[in-house]
């Protein structure tokens, strides 16, 4: 494929790292590690370049030639400059801001403390590592965002596919084994004397915060939520319609600092305590006691999901009909149960990628074989109960039109967009300043990055 289809290629890889310095606009008094590229006003320091190759590497992309490399971030960079000049593009400053913060969260969930977080990521505050988080997302936000602007009217005819095809197909890659799948699944039901264990502990709880001991406190020993529990259960500048109902519909019914009753979620209970409330946000602390299903009660469940086994393989109801209707997995329930590939929403999945509890299970089974019911967890870490149908097996081979035919046209159609945005680019570029770090002269990019409207930085 040409050489500008390969520099998108790397581009579409760039969900920047969080360590190292970040691409920022320049201001005033700010100290740069090293300007390899100005466009526009967007700004690509040296330090960017080597840890987005970093993580291109980590992916799996070759970067070897580094004028190919640094052309896909001169692409991306143009893309971002112009988007947040596209007034049909929306602004969302707001809300990545606020989205930043919730991965601050997340992340510090992970760690033992904020001072520990922070070195993992060579960062020296909190402030600068928000930052950088915000300015991440707003970057990929607006690169996107003009890509699918620019190209959002492309398609190809079923002729566009097949001569696709047969220009690349020497160079099309292989596929491995894969697999295709069906699951359902059931989380235990909690019994009633566990639920009352549960709930008791929460209020013994809010009775000691009554007699004096801090929300704060309690929800750092007792949470069972990662997220939050090192923040003493906080969560700031949550939106209404971002929590799970139940928790949303307590917390909103508070008065400020006043602290609810146990309540259930799909989560497990909670204790809530509103801090503040101001129009559409609101802060919270929580501390979540999770419903972990005990031995006897995921026995019950695997025995229930044993039953449903047995239905099927009487052919007394289907697997899409008993997916439908009873299991827990609102991923593919809606779906015959069939499990899709995260990456581009198909039925494949590689078997190298596999989770290793699922590749355990359907180790030596046929097509059309169900496993027998098997303990998992969820991505909440939530443990459940599942049986798998295998659909097909799909041996290792290179991608053939007969067979991939959706593979293919969404290549084509790559392609395609890609030379529609190389369009964009060169005639973008002649009205752009651009200034590129003389290191860069003698790169024989495929655009016009080193001619018309171009100042070379001095050494």
């Amino acid at each position: 494929m040409s050489k500008y289809t390969k520099c998108l290629f790397l581009l579409s890889l760039f969900v920047f790292l969080f360590t190292g310095k970040l691409s920022a606009q320049l201001q005033k008094g700010q100290l740069i590690d090293g300007i390899a590229a100005v466009i526009g006003d967007e700004i690509v320091l040296e330090s960017d370049i080597k840890d987005q190759e970093n993580y291109a590497k980590q992916q799996g992309a070759n970067v070897g030639d580094k004028c190919d490399f640094m052309e896909s971030i001169l692409n991306n960079k143009l893309l971002i400059y112009e988007a947040k000049k596209d007034t049909l593009i929306e602004n969302r400053s707001a809300a990545i801001k606020e989205m930043a913060g919730n991965k601050y969260t997340q992340i510090l969930g992970q760690f033992p403390d904020e001072k520990a977080m922070l070195a993992a990521y060579k960062f020296r505050t909190s402030y600068e590592m928000k930052t950088a988080i915000e300015k991440i997302d707003a970057d990929n936000y607006y690169g996107q965002a003009k890509y699918g602007r620019i190209t959002e009217k492309a398609d190809v005819t079923p002729n566009e596919v097949t001569d696709f095809y047969n220009q690349f197909k020497f160079q099309l890659p292989n596929v491995k084994d894969e697999v295709s799948l069906s699951k359902i699944s059931i989380f235990p039901k909690i019994s009633s004397a566990h639920r009352k264990e549960i709930i008791d502990k929460l209020n013994k709880i809010k009775e000691d915060i009554k007699k004096g001991e801090s929300f704060e406190s309690q929800a750092r020993i007792y949470s069972e939520d990662e997220g939050s529990a090192a923040l003493g259960g906080l969560y700031k500048n949550i939106n209404v319609g971002q929590m799970v109902k139940p928790f949303e519909a307590a917390a909103l019914n508070l008065q400020e600092n006043e602290i609810s009753d146990p309540v259930e979620s799909e989560y497990g209970y909670h204790l809530i305590q509103l801090i503040k409330r101001n129009g559409k946000k609101y802060d919270a602390r929580h501390i979540l006691i999770k419903n972990t299903p005990n031995a006897s009660e995921i026995s019950a469940a695997k025995k229930e999901l044993d039953s449903i086994r047995t239905l099927i393989l009487a052919n007394k109801i289907t697997f899409k009909d008993a997916a439908f209707k009873y299991s827990d997995d609102k991923s593919n329930k809606f779906s015959a149960g069939i499990m899709t590939n995260n990456q581009d929403g198909s039925d494949r999945l590689e078997k190298l990628n596999l989770d290793p509890t699922i590749s355990y299970q359907i180790a030596g089974l046929k097509k059309n074989d169900i496993t027998e019911p098997f303990q998992q967890e969820d991505q909440q870490k939530r443990k459940m109960m599942s049986i798998i149908q295998v659909n097909e097996i799909i041996d290792a081979h290179q991608l053939e039109l007969s067979t991939d035919y959706e593979r293919v046209k969404e290549m084509a159609l790559n392609k395609k967009k890609n030379e529609i945005v190389e369009k964009w680019v060169n005639a973008k570029i002649p009205s752009i300043f651009i200034s590129l770090d003389d290191k860069y002269k003698d790169c024989k990019f495929h655009s016009n990055w080193l001619k018309g409207n171009v100042v070379t930085t001095a050494k």
